[in-house]
Parts: structure tokens; C-alpha cells; sequence
């Protein structure tokens, strides 16, 4: 008997319709009402994760789609702080030569390499010295780093906007880490994510098969894994304006 059966693979045709007409369908929303509804520029954070050279500009990783994310989060940035935004959150990747990540994924962002650093489009920002660039290791940007302590001493911070890459890896884990830990702690603090400021890698069927690797269909995963925070109460919007 086929795994995938006549009727299973029918359903999915539909679903894939569904999501497809789910992403046409969402709608942009103001970075002012964002402020409005928040109080004020003082309640709102900024988390945008891993758009650092190594998966910009250089190394194994480097990814186009990623590469286009510069200009609509450079533009997102400059406006938040001309409306009083402050908090700029950083989480990026900065791995040991060991890494077990690295049996995972081919080597990248090592601690103290240029990978590691954040890309000098948002670093030759004028306000770049209020960024807090979050170390970590992993996908998580909470495990083994200082995102929780932060958190913990920003009450006020109520609603979180999150940007980077990549949709289903990174952005995923930080989106849904944020929602989870203020639903489990009883507090309503929006997390909201942009699509057009969140992307992921693609790697075709027929290039992942010559490389022993899994395929990475770009397009599915992004929309997909955006559905999925949806689901899990993380506000998707097309764009902030």
C-alpha cells in the first residue's frame, strides 16, 4: 500500500490552495496602530534574528532570499526609531568551532568570524548602538542565552515584533518561544511577524539529492510555518507600514 494515498494527496492539494489563498489574504497593518494599541513607543521591542553576513553576504549558508530581507527590515528599523522605538533586540548566531550543530547543518556563523557579525546595512544605522546583539548557539534564542533575563526585566515591553531568518528555523523558535512564555506567565503580549521582513532558504529536490542533504522547498516552508504561528496566536500581517 503507497504511503501516500489517492485521497491523502487530494487533501493536501486542497490544503495547499487554502494556504495559498491564507497568504494572499493577509493584510498589512500600521507600525501606528502597533504604537497605539501598545501605549506607546516604550512598550514595543524589536526582535530580529540572525541577519548576520553569514547568512546575508558570505559562507555556506548565505541565502539570496535571505539577502533580500535587508532593505525591508532597514526601512522597518528606521521607522520604528523616528516613532520613539528603543528596544532592538538581536539574537544571532555565534557557534564554536565544535558545534553539534554542525552535523545538522554545514559550518557557519563561527564565534569571532566575520559570518558572525551583523550586517553592516543595519550596523551603519545611526541609532545601531541601541541594538543588543543576543549570542546564541543554536536555533533557540532563548536556551543558553540572555533573551529571558531581558524579558523578565522589561515589563513594560508588551508587544514584540519579530524579523529575520529563517521563517520555519530561527524566526519560528523566537516567534513561538515569545508567545508561549507570556501565555504561560498569564500576561497578553502580542507577537506580531511581518511577512515580507521574514524568509527562508530554498534547496530544490534534484540539488539536495547530489549533496545528501533534505530538500528545502523555500516557498512551502515559509508560507507554512507562518500558518503554523498563526495557529499558535503569533500575529501574521503582510507588512508593517
Amino acid at each position: 500500500m503507497p504511503y501516500i494515498s489517492e485521497a491523502w494527496q487530494l487533501k493536501c492539494e486542497r490544503f495547499l490552495s487554502s494556504l495559498e489563498d491564507w497568504m494572499e489574504d493577509l493584510e498589512p497593518v500600521t507600525l501606528q496602530s502597533i504604537l497605539q494599541e501598545a501605549g506607546g513607543p516604550e512598550s514595543v521591542a524589536f526582535f530580529c534574528v540572525d541577519m548576520t553576513n553569514g547568512f546575508c553576504h558570505e559562507g555556506m549558508l548565505q541565502s539570496d532570499r535571505v539577502q533580500a530581507l535587508i532593505n525591508p527590515i532597514k526601512e522597518l528599523f528606521v521607522a520604528a526609531w523616528e516613532a520613539g522605538v528603543r528596544h532592538f533586540i538581536l539574537p544571532q548566531d555565534a557557534h564554536p568551532v565544535d558545534s553539534p550543530e554542525f552535523h545538522d547543518f554545514p559550518v557557519h556563523c563561527i564565534k569571532g568570524t566575520g559570518e558572525a557579525v551583523t550586517i553592516p546595512e543595519l550596523m551603519s544605522l545611526p541609532f545601531s548602538d541601541h541594538f543588543i546583539v543576543m549570542p546564541k548557539r543554536s536555533l533557540s534564542s532563548s536556551i543558553g542565552t540572555d533573551l529571558d533575563a531581558w524579558l523578565d526585566a522589561h515589563p513594560e515591553v508588551t508587544h514584540r515584533i519579530v524579523v529575520g531568518d529563517c521563517t520555519d528555523l530561527c524566526v519560528y523558535q523566537l516567534a513561538m518561544h515569545l508567545k508561549l512564555k507570556s501565555n504561560a506567565l498569564n500576561v497578553n503580549q502580542p507577537v506580531i511577524v511581518p511577512a515580507n521582513c521574514v524568509d527562508t532558504y530554498d534547496l530544490p529536490e534534484d540539488v539536495a539529492k547530489d549533496i545528501g542533504a533534505c530538500a528545502h522547498p523555500a516557498n512551502l516552508f515559509h508560507s507554512l510555518f507562518l500558518y503554523h504561528m498563526d495557529l499558535n496566536g503569533v500575529r501574521i500581517v503582510s507588512d508593517i507600514l
